[in-house]
Order: structure tokens, then sequence, then C-alpha cells
């Protein structure tokens, strides 16, 4: 399945939120203390619990590619060019639980090969979940990935740091990464990143103001050549409607150089278009996280799990986009059976309609989309 070709495409790993904390954490060698303050759950192991009673038991100090199962040799066979994940949780000892919030994530630093062990070129961190434990939290998870050769967008220890896209050189080209979060996916107002405060890149309203500024950010730092791939954290977690104004700001993203839109938040995947022959993902739905068995919104299937795999033409123009549908059990990424394949075909098709897109299913249960 590698896409590498000699007429200059990229092929480029997506995925939504990438959550290692809470149960999972609990799971990996190193768990931090399990304690939560939540009204749903008070112990993080619980969530391994209701794990089980769901799927079966798991194994306790799991290897650390564990959570990642089968997308590992997805990935190895994919060799895409970059590989890019929003990673929605804090990587921290601290115990400053963010006042006012309802749930807290946080990994242990210990833990960090169960997220290296997936190769990231990029985590982007303008989510709702990164300064969960504060400010030092946010500082240990910046020291944490940075030290282990991640580099991260999205996030800083001010304003210039946190607009600062990622930058990945690969064989074929550049590929610049830029990350900011919205209210509308819960991001607190007073997480942005100021002139002297760590935070995150915050877009108070998804207005023509707001489209204007990140253009002017697209065309201080793309050169020719450069592929640029926008990672939002944005909207509800349920529903497959998109607002008109995510798809208003989408298009002005691209109308002003950006290549990709890479949309995430949503528990589930949300549509995909092919606007001007580029990618668009309006939500790419999770990809790990402790939620198994908790039984909600089942209507969505938010145990099925997408890998985006894209090859983007040198010109930015998408040439083909790959799916790899997964299925979380046990807490670990499994192959999608034939049926689920079908299904998320069936359904991701018929929502994604309004881009007069269509997706297929390879042999080897892949799901593949070439713009018309």
């Amino acid at each position: 399945m590698n896409t590498r070709r000699d007429d200059g495409r990229l092929t480029l790993f997506l995925c939504g939120d990438v959550m290692l904390g809470r149960g999972i954490d609990q799971i990996l060698p190193h768990p931090l203390d399990p304690t939560l303050r939540e009204s749903y759950c008070h112990d993080a192991r619980d969530y391994v619990a209701l794990a089980e009673a769901a799927n079966g038991p798991i194994p306790r100090a799991a290897d650390y590619s564990w959570p990642w199962g089968d997308a590992l040799d997805v990935l190895a066979a994919a060799a895409p060019d970059a590989r890019i994940m929003n990673l929605e949780t804090s990587v921290t000892r601290s115990d400053q639980f963010a006042p006012r919030k309802a749930v807290h994530y946080r990994m242990s630093p210990a833990n960090l090969p169960g997220l290296t062990v997936a190769r990231p070129d990029v985590c982007a961190l303008a989510n709702n979940h990164v300064l969960d434990f504060g400010r030092p939290g946010l500082q240990e998870t910046l020291d944490t990935l940075t030290g282990a050769g991640l580099q991260v967008a999205g996030a800083g220890l001010n304003t210039r740091q946190a607009q600062r896209p990622a930058t990945v050189t690969a064989e074929r080209g550049r590929i610049l990464v830029f990350a900011f979060g919205t209210p509308s996916s819960g991001v607190p107002a007073h997480w942005a990143a100021t002139g002297d405060r760590g935070g995150i890149d915050v877009l108070p309203e998804l207005s023509r103001n707001g489209a204007a500024r990140l253009a002017d950010r697209i065309h201080r730092h793309k050169r020719p050549g450069d592929i640029v791939v926008v990672s939002v954290h944005w909207g509800s977690n349920w529903g497959y409607d998109i607002p008109e104004e995510q798809i208003r700001l989408a298009h002005q993203l691209i109308d002003n150089g950006a290549d990709i839109v890479h949309g995430h938040s949503s528990h589930h995947p949300r549509p995909i278009e092919v606007y001007r022959n580029r990618l668009i993902l309006y939500g790419c739905g999770d990809l790990i996280n402790d939620y198994e068995g908790i039984g909600v919104h089942q209507q969505y299937r938010d145990d099925l799990r997408l890998l985006y795999l894209p090859s983007i033409a040198p010109t930015g123009e998408l040439a083909c986009l790959r799916v790899a549908p997964m299925q979380a059990r046990r807490m670990r990424l499994h192959r999608a059976s034939p049926e689920d394949t079908e299904w998320t075909r069936t359904v991701l098709g018929s929502v994604s309609s309004r881009s007069g897109i269509r997706i297929d299913v390879t042999p080897n249960r892949m799901l593949t989309l070439r713009p018309n």
C-alpha cells in the first residue's frame, strides 16, 4: 500500500483525537495516580473496567504498542512522508487540576513511548484538554514532547510560539502545519497564549476577520512547493451536520493557501469535502481513547476509528485519499471487519454527498476516494 511515486506526491497520515491519558495511561507500564475529579468516575481504572466488561480482559503494564494495535502495520505499509495527529491530553505529572472543567486528561511522561511508537512528526495541541493541568502541565507537556524530538503546533510559552507552524522536511518537499482551537469545541478563552503567558492559539470566532488573520500567517510562511495543513479543533462532539461558518472558514483557508483542512473534536467521523481539488476533513473522529464501554450515542458507532492517508500532488491538489477503518476493542485498534468497513463506507459517503464524492472499498478493506 506504499503510495510513494516518482511524480512528487506526498503521502500524509492524519487522524483525529489521540487521548493516551486516564484509562489508557493506567494500562501502560508507568501509570499516574488514578484519582479523577469527575462526576462520572473518580478513578481512572474504572474506565478500564468498563472496557473489560464490554469486550474482555486488558493486560496491565501492556506493551507501549498495545493501544495502536493493527494501526502500526497499516502505517508501516503506507510509509507516509509525515504523520500528523491531534494529541488531546496533557503529558504531565502535575496535580493542578484546571478548575471548572468536568473532565481532565493526562498521561505520564514516563509512558511517552506509548505515543512515540507511532512515530508522529507533529502533534497538534490547540485543543480543549492540553491545559487540563494548568500552565505548569502545559510546560511539562511541551518539554516532554520536544525533548523526544516531536514537533508541536498550536501551543507554546507565548503567542509567537503558539502561532508558529511546525515544519516537516520530507524527501519531496516541506509540510507546514498550523493549528488552532475554537470555543465551539470547549476551549476556554483564557487558555489563549499571550505575549508573556503560555497557552494555545485560539480563534475566538469563525469570522472573515479571523480567516484573514490565519491567511496572513499562511502567506508569511508558505514558500513555493510547500504543502500547508491547517489543523483545527472545532465543533460539537456528536452529529453529522456541519455549521455554515465552518464550511465558510474551511473554504476561505483553502482560497488563501491551505492545501488540507484537518478538522477534529467530534467523537466520530464527519463529512469529507474536496474543494478546489483540496481536502477538507470536517471531523476525523477519535482515534485512541478510553471511552469503550460507556455506551452513549451508539448510532454513531464511535468504536470505529479511521486512519486518513491522503496523497497530495506537488501543487497541493488531492491525488487520492485512502482511509483505513479500525475498531477499538480492549483499548486496542484492530482492523475493522468487512461488515463494519461497508457500514463506514455507506455512512461516510452519505454524509459527504454535498461534495459529490464517491467512496469505494478495496479488496484489502481500505476505503478510497478520488476527486471527480
